[in-house]
């Protein structure tokens, strides 16, 4: 398989893991408590993840243990943007309580961002060079989130957290069901 097929594959499937990541948090979400519990979770995820895939890719790959400096700090910078991005998601999640409307403007916005930051690093080495197609693209991006947000579909909405029902001499008490089901988004 030549090698822009096999990079296009591990785009799709990178989509795919992020695509479900918002809608996994959502998930994740018990009514009645903190959204940031699940959040040390995706700590540990990432760090058996990543320390495990990165030291088998790098075994199969050939290459040996010793880290240049650049890899280490620019790596770590990389991973701590991803932190962060995973700690805003959950904001954002817990805030909105919409994925639909979330995750559009999450991963439209990022592609955008990495153009950008591009054309910015280009500009930096004097190399810049802005296509009408990629205004274009950043058109379509907007458009798309706005299409996307306004059209989807996630699921159906969290039921609210039980209420104590007040009781009186008159009436008789009612307790509202309990909610089997836990999840938010």
């Amino acid at each position: 398989m030549n090698p822009r097929t096999v990079g296009l594959l591990f785009a799709i499937a990178t989509a795919v893991f992020w695509g479900l990541y918002g809608p996994a948090l959502g998930k994740s979400r018990i009514v009645g408590q903190t959204p940031f519990k699940p959040y040390i979770f995706i700590g540990v995820a990432y760090l058996i993840w990543g320390c495990l895939g990165g030291a088998i890719a790098v075994q199969m790959s050939g290459d040996g243990f010793a880290f240049p400096a650049k890899a280490g700090w620019w790596g770590f910078i990389a991973g701590t943007l991803g932190a962060f991005g995973a700690l805003t998601l959950t904001f954002a999640m817990y805030k909105s309580h919409d994925a639909s409307l979330v995750m559009p403007v999450v991963f439209g916005g990022a592609t955008s961002v990495a153009a950008i930051t591009g054309l910015l690093m280009q500009a930096q080495a004097g190399k810049m060079h802005l296509d009408v197609r990629q205004v274009l693209g950043f058109v379509l991006v907007v458009v798309g989130v706005v299409l996307i947000q306004r059209y989807s579909a996630h699921g159906p909405a969290p039921k609210p957290a039980p209420q104590a029902v007040e009781s009186s001499s008159d009436a008789p008490t009612e307790a509202a069901p309990a909610s089997s089901d836990s999840s938010a988004t």
